[in-house]
């Protein structure tokens, strides 16, 4: 079962944190909610509380397949000014594992060069934080260890995107077909 980690700062968009962790676990593999603040109860952008399983100083990142990064305001800024953040997230690449970023907090990934020739997308008007990357403005994009989701809109997508790294595409659809997502896409109705 995959390990993934997901890092709460103040000030996080709460569909961008959730759906992944709800898809993930609904998917098999093993999500832990991370605060970054020195409490485990975490403000979202929208003034809703959540109380994450476990502060960054409680937790072993070294058993981690992904490392998440939720997007909203304040809370990517938060994640891109905390060094335990920023220090997990270069050695995570440097072990060349997952590490996935939605709306604002490819702007971290940016600011630490791991962007660098890699295609990437984020919440438009962000793209000029993505330092040496080709901004894609898809929904999601994939590009090696790297995967970016565009926005709020694009939480389910890059969800099931992120879960395909570690299931086959028909585990999947599944999921996919049990949760109504592929009615609400029109491919099945």
């Amino acid at each position: 079962m995959a390990k993934v980690y997901e890092f709460l700062a103040t000030g996080f968009e709460e569909l961008e944190a959730l759906a992944p962790v709800d898809i993930l676990r609904r998917g098999g593999m093993d999500v832990t909610t991370v605060s970054v603040i020195g409490s485990l109860f975490v403000e979202s952008s929208h003034g809703v509380t959540i109380k994450a399983d476990r502060l960054l100083e409680d937790v072993d990142l070294d058993d981690a397949d992904l490392l998440l990064l939720p997007g909203g305001m304040p809370g990517s800024k938060n994640l891109n000014a905390h060094e335990g953040v920023r220090q997990a997230l270069l050695d995570h690449a440097a072990k060349g594992r997952l590490i996935g970023a939605i709306c604002a907090a490819p702007m971290v990934l940016g600011s630490l060069g791991l962007l660098q020739g890699k295609r990437a997308t984020c919440s438009p008007g962000f793209e000029i934080y993505l330092t040496g990357a080709e901004y894609t403005a898809e929904l999601v994009t994939v590009d090696g260890k790297i995967i970016t989701g565009e926005g709020p809109a694009a939480s389910m997508p890059y969800a099931y995107t992120l879960l395909g790294q570690f299931v086959d595409k028909e585990a999947v659809t599944t999921l996919q077909r049990k949760m109504q997502f592929l009615h609400l896409m029109n491919v099945e109705s």
